[in-house]
């Protein structure tokens, strides 16, 4: 067998575990997106999420259900949106850093397009703001100053990881916003007692205590590096930066913040462990 032949059957070896799991994940995918697509309109009227929804569709326990309750439930179906954004640093670990970024370069853009069109489109609006109301914060449903949303954010967000810093470092930023930032917002909404500003102290112990386990389970992040990144977003969690009285949306400072600081750490203290974040073993 001569080189050129070994050369390509190693090419097509190394095409085919990424060929599978693009297979695999069509397949869980498309039933899903078809699914979505049929009932959207039909789960949104269930947990009083669209604007649209009538009295006549609530039962009579949601017309009687307290503020607090709705706001939870509300709270629980952003954030289980939210925590879908995971699969994207699942997907990272298992593809090139190329090909990540020809699939959030127009993931972005789309987002962002709408999020355009919704502040200077009237009618684009209306239609925004009558189905989706429901599902956006306070900020997010003001109409008299341009706003994007949290999934131009966190797609943003994920995309400049992606470009920015080696892959176990985006990887273990990303998960610390799509799961310690959803439970942190879970438990702050119904047991937080202790505020700080507009956060918990209860909130914020979630955070850190999911934060901790994720980066335990992260494989070839240095355990120094990892705590850090931990503390860092728990902190940049809790204080929610603004800027002339503009808050910066944690989806971006959350990510950004925490794996600059790691990667800071492994720039001064660990430049020989750097070549091990390029990879998911």
């Amino acid at each position: 067998m001569d080189g050129r032949t070994v050369t390509k059957a190693e090419q097509e070896q190394k095409k085919k575990p990424f060929r599978e799991i693009l297979v695999q994940y069509s397949r869980l995918s498309l039933p899903f997106c078809i699914f979505l697509s049929r009932n959207v309109t039909t789960v949104m009227y269930q947990y009083g999420l669209s604007t649209e929804i009538t009295p006549e569709i609530m039962s009579e326990t949601e017309k009687t259900q307290p503020a607090d309750s709705n706001a939870f439930r509300y709270e629980i179906a952003r954030k289980i949106i939210h925590l879908s954004s995971l699969s994207i640093a699942i997907i990272y670990c298992h593809i090139t850093r190329e090909l990540a970024l020809l699939l959030l370069i127009p993931l972005f853009a789309g987002f962002f397009l709408v999020d355009l069109m919704k502040n200077s489109i009237e009618p684009i609006a209306e239609w925004y703001h009558r189905t989706f109301d429901g599902m956006l914060r306070e900020h997010e449903r003001e109409k008299k100053r341009i706003h994007f949303n949290g999934a131009t954010y966190i797609t943003l967000s994920a995309l400049l990881l992606v470009l920015l810093f080696p892959k176990i470092i985006a990887v273990t930023a990303f998960a610390l916003v799509a799961v310690s930032d959803t439970i942190a917002a879970l438990v702050g909404k119904k047991f937080g007692r202790h505020k700080i500003g507009d956060k918990s102290i209860e909130g914020s112990l979630a955070f850190l205590a999911s934060a901790l386990l994720i980066i335990a389970v992260v494989p070839n992040l240095h355990p120094a590096a990892g705590v850090l990144m931990a503390v860092t977003a728990t902190l940049t969690e809790a204080v929610s930066p603004k800027v002339n009285g503009f808050k910066i949306d944690d989806n971006l400072t959350i990510p950004l913040v925490s794996a600059a600081a790691g990667y800071l750490l492994y720039l001064v203290v660990l430049p020989g462990e750097i070549e091990l974040l390029f990879f998911c073993p």
